[in-house]
């Protein structure tokens, strides 16, 4: 594989890119000579199957934490655009501005009608630029909201996507009241009598998640991370070293089975072998089937229903009982 192709991936995945590299440079020239070469290309792809076992079986925390932000995974508009939905974007807090970081909108899946809200991170550097690497301002979160109570008074469900490094931190987002704005989200979130759906697709960073992550039923992609503080700054914190950030991810359990285990999420979606960023398409169909099958579940229940169950999900997490 050149090393242009190399560009973008991880570490850990290369020695299994340059071997699926190989078997379609074989099976390219073998079609070119009219070559049967079914024997060796049969051969490789026993070797690449057991490859991809071997890397992805034993994945600590850090190397999972690296696939949740790998530049090729998914994102909240490549989801919905491989969902086949229809999705009619929506601007503005009516305060201050748009914010690129935190899209949202109506949404038609099938016969469902429902508003869709998510970080957007971007694929190339002017693209991250333009969307803040999805880290959300003020008026991100005041979007969502605005968002989320039109959903609640057309008895619409919510469905969010959650994929950022954190809420943005510089002053100007100070100044226009980021902290209020995601505590607002945290309170009027917990209240609306429609059936929410949280997905962590990717990154789970902080109040930056939070500010549109409480729902009736939280989801995670199989390889994304949930955490109050990255590994990185974890390390700063506790080592005085951000490079001790792998240490860091190991004690801080932020991966999908350690929160199913703390219930702090309901349901792991599996990704296709190698990750999201490998079968998009695979990924969006799980993670479609997923919310269909959750919103099915919580559309028979009442306002006063949801909203008693989701006060008391969140209330017990971080309960301790003593004998």
């Amino acid at each position: 594989m050149t090393e242009t192709a190399m560009v973008g991936w991880l570490e850990f995945e290369k020695p299994l890119l340059e071997l699926e590299q190989r078997i379609e440079e074989l099976r390219s020239f073998a079609d070119g000579q009219a070559i049967d070469v079914s024997r060796e290309l049969k051969r490789l792809e026993a070797k690449a199957e057991g490859l991809r076992k071997q890397i992805y079986g034993k994945l600590t925390r850090w190397q999972i934490a690296q696939i949740a932000r790998h530049p090729r995974r998914p994102y909240t508009l490549d989801y919905l655009k491989r969902f086949g939905a229809e999705f009619i974007e929506l601007h503005g807090d009516r305060r201050f501005g748009d914010d690129p970081a935190l899209v949202g909108g109506l949404c038609f899946m099938g016969d469902r009608k429902i508003v869709v809200v998510g970080h957007q991170k971007g694929r190339d550097t002017k693209e991250n630029i333009h969307r803040n690497f999805g880290m959300a301002h003020p008026e991100g979160y005041r979007k969502a909201l605005r968002l989320m109570r039109l959903a609640a008074s057309f008895g619409r469900p919510i469905v969010t996507f959650v994929d950022t490094p954190g809420a943005h931190p510089g002053i100007g987002a100070e100044e226009r009241g980021q902290a209020e704005a995601i505590a607002r989200n945290l309170h009027e979130m917990a209240r609306l009598p429609v059936p929410i759906v949280v997905v962590i697709i990717g990154e789970g960073g902080s109040g930056g998640a939070l500010g549109i992550g409480v729902g009736d039923r939280v989801l995670m992609l199989q390889y994304s991370i949930d955490s109050v503080i990255s590994p990185e700054g974890c390390a700063s914190i506790l080592f005085r070293d951000a490079s001790r950030a792998e240490e860091a991810a190991e004690a801080m359990k932020i991966v999908a089975p350690d929160l199913e285990e703390l219930g702090v999420i309901d349901e792991i979606i599996e990704e296709p072998a190698g990750g999201a960023h490998r079968d998009a398409a695979g990924a969006a169909e799980n993670v479609k089937v997923a919310i269909e099958r959750h919103l099915s579940e919580l559309e028979g229940l009442s306002g006063d229903e949801l909203v008693r169950r989701r006060l008391d999900k969140f209330m017990a997490m971080g309960e301790i009982r003593e004998a």
